[in-house]
Parts: C-alpha cells; structure tokens; sequence
C-alpha cells in the first residue's frame, strides 16, 4: 500500500482549500492527498463540502485560496477571492483528461448507442482514431459486465449498467484517477451491488481512485484512507479500521451511528 505521507508526489493534492458560494463558505481550509494506486472516501453528512471538495479536484468548481495539485503540478491562477479562476485553460483540460470523473446521474448521450457513449470522449477530446479507441471501449465494456450491450440505447439500460457504462467511459480516457461523487445513491439496493462489484474491482486493480458515498460499506472495503468532513472541515481522518473501529470525534460517532444498517 503506498503511504501518502512519504510519497513526494501524490496524484492528487489539496492544500488548505477555501471554497465560498457569495457569502456562504463550504470548504475552510480542507487538505487531502490520493497517493498512486491508492483509494481515498470522502464521507460526511449531506452539506459536509464532499462533492464540492470533489469538483474543487477536477477545477469543476474554482476555489478562493488554497492549491489543488496534479502530480505535482500546481494549478496557476488569476484573480483573488471570489474572482480567482484558473489561469490556463490548457493546464485545465490536461488535468481534466486525466483526472476521469463518474457522477451519481450518468449523463449518457441519449442519441448514441452505449459503445458511441464510451468512444466519444477519446476520439473527440483526445483526438484518438476510432478504430484504435474501439477495442478499447468494447473491452472495457465487457470488464464492467455489460459487453453484450454495445449496440444499444441507454433509455433501453437499467440504472445499473448505465452506470457502469459511465464507468466504462470514465476508463476509456485512461485517466490517472477516477473520482466518483455518489456513484451509487441514484440506484435501488440490487442495482447498487452491480456498482459496487466493479468499485471494488477497480480499487483491487490498485487504481487510483477519490470517492464520495453513503456507503459505509464500500467505504469500508474499498479505502485506504478515509477522510470525515462536517461544516466544510476535516472533523476526523485515517485508516477504514480506525475511524469505523475506533472513532474519537463525537461527531463522527453520532454519524456512523445514524448510517448504521436497522
């Protein structure tokens, strides 16, 4: 397992970030670090800051201090306060091409089939030739469990494998990192396992992932580090067995309590 502390380039890096809607601060100076290969939960109650500390990583949401790092790279910005924005729109998209993000909506294209869905962002983005980028796709389809449905409309998939289409389509960029925001909260409790399942495979591959959820469990066996906010802060952080086994802030206790299974 790599050890985030000692890895002098994580894949992922947030220093001290701020993060303000006008008047209302989400984020007060949040720090996290995704090591190569490894898996990094967000969980919190719902306002806690996880998916805007999530679209903060991937410059979907521009913050007002603090930096957001890639490989080691810092983000260059223009601006200040509520006026500060990425300065390179080059920086940006590099990032954003590798750092591939699964929402808790799929948003598929409806007028392409699921293959089309998977292709388009290699061959439009990336500017890759289809011909290359079609093996690809069909074979990643085939690892989320869902090789048999190339040919057809996401209307005609349920939410599971729209899902892990969207998966499927995330991998195709060959990000260095999948960042996922409640991959499974828009699922009912039989889809959400087909979800799970290739959550975890993806971890056992050692990939490089940052994930939001509810799921205590998935959090649990999937993570590396496991990460609590509550009001924009980092209220506790560490090991899956520490936080869930031991946890030591109040709040933590009520929340895991409150998340607990009837």
């Amino acid at each position: 397992m790599t050890d985030p502390v000692t890895d002098p380039a994580p894949v992922i890096e947030i220093r001290d970030l701020h993060k303000a809607y006008g008047a209302l601060e989400v984020l007060k100076g949040v720090s996290i670090r995704a090591a190569r290969g490894q898996v990094i939960s967000l969980i919190g109650s719902s306002g806690s800051g996880k998916s805007t500390l999530l679209r903060c990583c991937n410059l979907l949401e521009d913050s007002q201090s603090g930096d957001v790092l890639f490989q080691g790279e810092a983000v260059t910005w223009a601006g200040a306060g509520l006026r500060r924005h990425p300065a390179d729109r080059a920086q940006v998209t590099r990032f954003r091409t590798n750092l591939a993000m699964v929402f808790q909506q799929f948003n598929l294209w409806s007028h392409m089939s699921i293959l089309q869905n998977v292709m388009e962002a290699p061959v439009t983005v990336l500017g890759r030739d289809p011909k290359e980028v079609e093996p690809l796709a069909r074979a990643l389809l085939a690892k989320v469990g869902i090789g048999d449905k190339c040919d057809a409309w996401p209307a005609q998939l349920s939410g599971g494998q729209q899902q892990r289409a969207a998966i499927a389509r995330a991998l195709c960029m060959q990000p260095e990192a999948l960042l996922f925001d409640e991959p499974t909260s828009a699922l009912d409790p039989e889809l959400q396992q087909e979800v799970v399942k290739v959550i975890k495979d993806l971890a056992g591959e050692h990939r490089t992932m940052i994930l939001v959820t509810h799921d205590m469990r998935l959090t649990a066996d999937v993570s590396d580090h496991v990460v609590f906010l509550h009001q924009g802060r980092i209220e506790e952080e560490g090991p899956p067995e520490a936080l869930f086994g031991a946890p030591k802030s109040e709040r933590l206790q009520q929340f895991l309590s409150a998340s607990a299974p009837a």
